[in-house]
């Protein structure tokens, strides 16, 4: 008689998945922590003042320049990196990919996405807007959206983004986004970088 009660756990939700009855949040085999998905929906719902946050931070780190370019951006790159993994994966998830793209959608990073993708949602997302991979998480393309809409420069998550470079994986982006801004300064003045 036991054997044919219901087994608690993945198998449970494996044989309600079957017959296509719903199955409840608490038992999705890749589930991610719970918390993960508050603080990121948080970034999402106050992405107006990130944005402005980090462009404040983002002229600041250029001010920096001339400290990072005396002791040697590849010298400075391990402990900026440990900083903005720090600073950077409790409010987003970071996964560290070395290629930013929080300030263009909507501070929802999407390579918390299952898929990985980077221009989009996939056909898959649930009616609720949460993702088909993992029924309890909320689709990171639909809060990238919200998330857009609230920011001054939300017009950004139109524009395409290129494909994750891997062996940029687990660099600092902050770096090489001053590097960038830095060179693209100094063309625009006339100077050598």
């Amino acid at each position: 008689m036991a054997d044919e009660r219901q087994k608690p756990g993945n198998a449970a939700a494996a044989a309600k998945a079957k017959t296509g009855a719903f199955t409840p949040a608490g038992v999705s085999p890749s589930r991610r922590s719970r918390h993960k998905y508050t603080v990121r929906l948080w970034a999402v719902r106050h992405s107006r003042f990130l944005e402005w946050f980090y462009a404040r931070f983002a002229d600041m780190f250029l001010m920096l320049h001339p400290v990072w370019k005396l002791f040697g951006y590849d010298r400075v790159e391990r402990p900026v990196t440990f900083v903005e993994r720090h600073v950077k994966g409790f409010p987003f998830d970071c996964r560290m990919c070395g290629q930013c793209a929080l300030s263009s959608t909507g501070m929802s990073c999407p390579m918390n996405c299952p898929k990985q993708l980077r221009n989009g949602p996939c056909g898959g997302v649930r009616a609720n807007g949460n993702c088909e991979v993992e029924p309890d998480m909320p689709c990171v393309w639909v809060q990238a959206w919200k998330g857009s809409r609230n920011m001054v420069k939300g017009d950004a998550i139109m524009a395409v983004q290129k494909p994750v470079n891997q062996s940029l994986r687990e660099t600092s982006s902050w770096l090489r986004v001053t590097a960038e801004a830095a060179a693209a300064r100094d063309a625009a003045t006339g100077k050598d970088a």
